[in-house]
């Protein structure tokens, strides 16, 4: 529990104490926007690396040599806890920034810091929303900045192999920008959290990076469901991680 109080706290402390910095990168933005985009990003990539610590989480990257240099990409990962969003931060090298859930824009001040690092916001029950968001991530990764979908929609609470179906959908944003798909896994978040809610568990999370690939360049029965060839893609990247475990 006292984990749990201590990274409570520091996201409590950090939104309250931020507060003359986000009144700075307001005006940062109005000149320089990818400028403000980089400060924010390293901002948050710092205290989502002090949670960690707090967590006692250590994180094993693979495959960071799949991820493409000098372009904005679409990561495409299985999702189990919070966490897989902090080691997402913390591990790509460039802009990048999560798909959420619309509620998230309830809470004031995270959510001002989550459009500051890139974050868009679908509405899971309304399609015209929801579209106005896929062509927003279009538009983001035209800019140069990444994109990161859990298609599964929610957390997936089976077992990690069980990865529920993919949102098909949500794969349109790599095909209308044409930017290349980065499928990745992700092996231990639930364990430090989600599996004993209220408490932090110390633990080891791997997140693996698979092989780029772009959808029209599947053949035409993948590039039709072109979110189920990823759903496999990555269930075989987990397979294999289990194995090596």
């Amino acid at each position: 529990m006292l984990r749990f109080i201590l990274v409570a706290l520091t996201v409590v402390l950090f939104l309250i104490l931020s507060i003359p910095l986000l009144l700075i990168l307001r005006v940062v933005d109005h000149y320089d926007t990818k400028r403000r985009q980089r400060i924010s990003l390293k901002v948050i990539r710092g205290v989502f690396r002090l949670i960690l610590k707090i967590a006692g989480v250590r994180i094993t990257v693979e495959g960071r040599e799949n991820i493409p240099q000098g372009q904005a990409v679409m990561y495409v990962g299985n999702h189990r806890g919070y966490f897989d969003i902090l080691t997402g931060y913390v591990t790509v090298p460039d802009l990048m920034g999560f798909v959420a859930k619309k509620e998230m824009l309830r809470y004031p001040l995270l959510r001002t810091w989550m459009k500051y690092v890139n974050c868009l916001f679908l509405d899971r029950k309304n399609i015209k929303e929801g579209l106005k968001t896929i062509l927003a991530a279009i538009a983001q990764i035209k800019e140069g900045v990444s994109v990161w979908i859990f298609p599964e929609g929610t957390r997936n609470e089976n077992g990690l192999l069980d990865l529920l179906e993919f949102h098909e959908g949500s794969m349109k944003i790599a095909e209308k920008s044409g930017c290349p798909i980065v499928p990745v896994a992700i092996k231990g978040t639930a364990e430090i959290f989600e599996e004993h809610i209220p408490f932090i568990r110390p633990g080891r999370v791997v997140i693996r990076y698979g092989e780029p690939f772009y959808i029209k360049e599947l053949e035409p029965s993948k590039r039709k469901f072109s979110g189920a060839y990823t759903r496999e893609r990555i269930i075989s990247m987990l397979r294999e991680m289990e194995a090596e475990s």
